[in-house]
C-alpha cells in the first residue's frame, strides 16, 4: 500500500545518487579489499546520516520516537544483507564492466516482488508485473550485449561469475528491502521521513560495527588503508547516506517490489557515469536495453496509479 507520494521522488533521486556512489566506491575499491571498500560506504556515511536526522528533527520540531521490539531484529538482518549485497556487487565490478556489473544485480526486482509477496503478502496490479517482465528483459539485454543466444548459451551466460556474482547481489539487495521496511513499520511514529532516517541511523551504525569489526579480525592491515582513502571514501560516505535516506522513505512509503522497479531508473545514469566519469565506451545495444527498463517503470508507474 502507498502511503505517500514522497515515494516517487525519493525513489527517483535515491537512483541518482546511487549510480554516482557506486562509480565513486568502483574506484576506492581499486585501492582496497573488498570488505575495506565495503566498510567505507558506512563508516564515513555515519556523520551524515546524523546530519540528516538532526536537520530533519530541527525543521520538523520531531523527537526520537519509540520503537517495536523486533526493531533492532530488522536493522540488523537489512543491514546484514546489504553488506553482502554490496560485496557481492563489487565482485561482480571485477569480472565484468560497471554497467553490466549493476545490470545483473537490477534482477533485484523481480526477485524482491517475489520476496516482498511470500514474506509480506505484498500484491502487485498485472501491469506492474508487465512492467517487472519488460525491465528485466531490459536488464538482460544489457548483461548480454544483444548477442543471439540460444537456450544452452543463455544459460552458460547466467553461469558467468559476473552473472552470479551480480543476480546474488540482487537476492541480497531484496532482502535488504524487506529487512529495512519491516523496521521503518517498526518506528512508532506517523511520519515516514523520521522513521526512515531514525532506521538509517541505527543501521548504519550497525553495518560500521558488522563490516568493521570483520575488517579488523580478518585484515587488519586494511583499516589504516581506510582512513588514508578519506577523500574519496568520504565522498562515498556522503552519498551513501543520502541514498539510503533516499532508497529507505521509499520502502517506508510505498511496496518494496514498487520502488525496486521505479528504481531501475538508476541503470540510466549508471550508463552516463560509466561513459563520463569512468571512460567505459556505451554500445547501442546498452541504449536498447535501457529504453525496456524505462518502458518498464513506465507501465509499473502506470499499475501503481490505476
Amino acid at each position: 500500500m502507498i502511503t505517500s507520494p514522497i515515494w516517487l521522488p525519493a525513489t527517483l533521486l535515491a537512483g541518482a545518487v546511487q549510480a554516482w556512489r557506486t562509480a565513486v566506491q568502483r574506484r576506492v575499491s581499486q585501492s582496497l579489499s573488498l570488505n575495506a571498500a565495503g566498510l567505507v560506504r558506512y563508516l564515513y556515511g555515519i556523520p551524515f546520516t546524523f546530519l540528516l536526522l538532526g536537520g530533519y528533527s530541527l525543521t520538523t520540531g520531531a523527537g526520537w520516537p519509540g520503537t517495536a521490539p523486533l526493531f533492532l531484529i530488522f536493522c540488523i538482518a537489512g543491514g546484514l544483507a546489504q553488506i553482502v549485497a554490496t560485496n557481492l556487487l563489487i565482485m561482480a565490478f571485477a569480472h565484468r564492466n560497471f554497467v553490466v556489473g549493476t545490470a545483473y544485480s537490477k534482477t533485484e526486482a523481480v526477485q524482491g516482488a517475489i520476496l516482498s509477496f511470500l514474506l509480506m503478502g505484498e500484491r502487485l496490479s498485472a501491469m506492474s508485473w508487465a512492467g517487472i517482465g519488460c525491465g528485466v528483459m531490459g536488464v538482460m539485454l544489457l548483461s548480454t550485449g544483444c548477442k543471439r543466444m540460444g537456450p544452452v548459451d543463455f544459460l552458460r551466460a547466467l553461469g558467468q561469475p559476473a552473472a552470479m556474482t551480480g543476480i546474488a547481489s540482487g537476492f541480497f539487495f531484496a532482502l535488504t528491502a524487506i529487512g529495512i521496511r519491516r523496521a521503518t513499520q517498526s518506528v512508532e511514529t506517523g511520519d515516514p521521513v523520521l522513521a526512515a532516517l531514525v532506521v538509517l541511523v541505527v543501521t548504519v551504525a550497525l553495518q560500521s560495527v558488522m563490516q568493521g569489526g570483520w575488517l579488523l579480525w580478518r585484515e587488519p592491515g586494511e583499516m589504516r588503508r581506510v582512513f588514508a582513502t578519506w577523500r574519496v571514501s568520504g565522498q562515498v560516505g556522503m552519498l551513501s547516506a543520502l541514498g539510503s535516506a533516499c532508497w529507505f522513505t521509499g520502502f517506508a512509503t510505498a511496496p518494496v517490489a514498487l520502488v525496486r522497479i521505479v528504481g531501475q531508473v538508476e541503470l540510466g545514469f549508471t550508463m552516463a557515469f560509466g561513459h563520463f566519469y569512468l571512460k567505459e565506451k556505451m554500445r547501442r545495444s546498452e541504449g536498447m536495453g535501457l529504453m525496456l527498463v524505462a518502458g518498464g517503470v513506465v507501465l509499473a508507474l502506470a499499475g501503481a496509479l490505476s
